[in-house]
């Protein structure tokens, strides 16, 4: 037990999925559910932190695992905030795959069923509807970023193909790169963050990377030695690479965050 109680004492980065309700529970920050509208028929519950700050603070996105929202989600928008944004995680099944009873975790069968059930335009149409709400929050500057993880960190990459307005980055933890012939589009700063043993994603960087670079876009990826799938949440994993990787590349992801959205 001892490599998982030493997740607990990184209090920069996230916690880890065995530490998170601790973690969680000791929050100084106000976190609070909305529901944010995402067109003419449908909207997303959403959790909300806030940074304790007295100037405006940019926005960002958090975009589940194929998991859904749970407690460990709701945990990275808390260290998020502790970094000074203000984050905003949708819950993408709203209404289609409703939380384990006592929790606010879907169960993890029903909610990948669930995901796999989503249209790609969907998702970005409501990402990009979270940015827009967050932006429009008093406290907020006029610029989000989105990061996202496993499937999530997907969502995330194809967020930066779709570039709406306001939006300022992408961090994709994990997740496949896009096809090639859609890149032409990014408009926005991407950083990859990967485990070196999570071969299937892995495939997919070396071709988003050398077409993100013909193209004269900033892609910035970073494979992590001995990490596996899911290394920010399962940081007692792989003898110990996953959390030597998540104490690398939580730091990448906020000075990325602050270089392109500002403080």
């Amino acid at each position: 037990m001892g490599s998982t109680g030493s997740t607990a004492d990184v209090a920069t980065i996230p916690a880890g999925a065995t530490t998170v309700a601790e973690r969680l529970a000791k929050s100084p920050r106000h976190g609070e559910y909305v529901m944010v509208r995402t067109g003419p028929s449908d909207s997303v519950r959403a959790w909300v932190v806030y940074p304790e700050r007295s100037s405006k603070a940019p926005v960002i996105v958090v975009v589940h695992e194929i998991f859904g929202l749970s407690a460990w989600v709701r945990g990275v928008a808390d260290q998020l905030a502790a970094d000074g944004f203000i984050a905003i995680a949708p819950d993408l099944l709203t209404g289609k795959a409703p939380p384990v009873p006592g929790t606010d975790t879907v169960e993890a069968q029903a909610a990948t069923a669930a995901i796999r059930s989503l249209q790609s335009q969907d998702v970005q149409r409501q990402i990009a509807a979270v940015g827009q709400y967050g932006m429009s929050l008093p406290a907020a500057e006029k610029r989000y970023g989105v990061v996202g993880f496993c499937w999530g960190g997907s969502a995330s990459f194809n967020s930066a193909v779709m570039s709406p307005a306001g939006q300022g980055a992408a961090v994709v933890y994990y997740g496949t790169s896009p096809a090639t012939a859609s890149l032409a589009s990014v408009k926005v700063p991407v950083l990859g963050l990967y485990g070196g043993e999570d071969a299937r994603v892995g495939a997919t960087v070396p071709p988003a990377d050398s077409a993100m670079k013909a193209l004269g876009k900033r892609f910035e990826p970073h494979s992590f030695a001995g990490a596996g799938h899911g290394f920010l949440r399962q940081q007692d994993g792989q003898n110990g690479a996953n959390l030597a990787a998540a104490r690398q590349a939580w730091p990448m992801t906020i000075a990325f965050f602050r270089s392109t959205l500002g403080r």
